[in-house]
């Protein structure tokens, strides 16, 4: 491998930072580049590991029915943990994951990554971190699927996904329904609600006009709402 690639692999990845100089050598690491185009599909079986240096990659779920949820997305300096279980348990990888932008990636023959595992602590170290972390995300994504309506849901999304100097979106009504794991038909709905409300102005393939503050208090009032009938007396 050239210099220059793992000096940039370790600006990234500190774990890699205490790998010798002759482990780098083996003939099927790589550092390369991957288009939009590239998907993994859920239940193939995994010849490398991989690490985002640069890029974005969603990792999701598709139901029996076809619909979609992101679980999270991997960005420079991340991997995908439900990766590396796959290959360290020897099974099928469990989510789908499509390459969102034009993405550079660090990627390592499986019997490579299983050996660096073992040899290098820093390594393990850094994967069981990523794993804490994905776990709390999904974990988030659990309880918001299970417990908060959808206006709470909605109104979240937009907030996270606009700034007080920003108040439009691009984005479709499907690409929502992805992202949330529901359908299209019930994100159209909720949307024209908010639309009469006074809170956003839907265009084709964009909301502006978003209303931060009236979203902030959509939120609240589920809050609220729940904090009450917490404390209510069983009857």
């Amino acid at each position: 491998m050239l210099p220059e690639h793992i000096r940039r692999i370790i600006e990234r990845f500190r774990c890699f930072e205490s790998v010798e100089p002759e482990d780098w050598q083996h003939p099927d690491i790589a550092v390369i580049r991957v288009p939009m185009s590239l998907a993994i599909r859920q239940g193939g079986l995994l010849e490398h590991a991989i690490f985002t240096l640069d890029g974005s990659i969603r990792v999701y779920k598709v139901s029996e029915t076809g619909r979609e949820i992101t679980l999270y997305r991997v960005r420079g300096g991340e991997c995908c943990v439900l990766m590396m279980a796959s290959i360290m348990g020897e099974m099928e990888y469990e989510a789908s994951a499509s390459v969102e932008t034009p993405s550079e990636l660090f990627i390592l023959p499986i019997d490579v990554y299983k050996q660096w595992v073992e040899k290098y602590k820093p390594l393990r170290q850094y994967i069981y971190r990523m794993f804490t972390q994905r776990m709390s995300i999904v974990t988030t994504l659990i309880d918001d699927v299970a417990f908060k309506p959808m206006e709470y849901r909605i109104a979240d999304f937009l907030l996270h996904k606009t700034s007080g100097a920003s108040t439009m979106l691009r984005i479709t009504h499907d690409e929502i329904a992805v992202e949330l794991g529901t359908a299209r038909e019930v994100i159209s709905r909720k949307l024209k609600e908010f639309e009469k409300e006074g809170w956003l102005v839907l265009g084709r393939g964009r909301i502006q006009d978003i209303q931060r503050v009236a979203l902030e208090q959509v939120k609240s009032r589920y809050v609220t709402s729940h904090i009450t009938n917490e404390n209510r007396p069983l009857q």
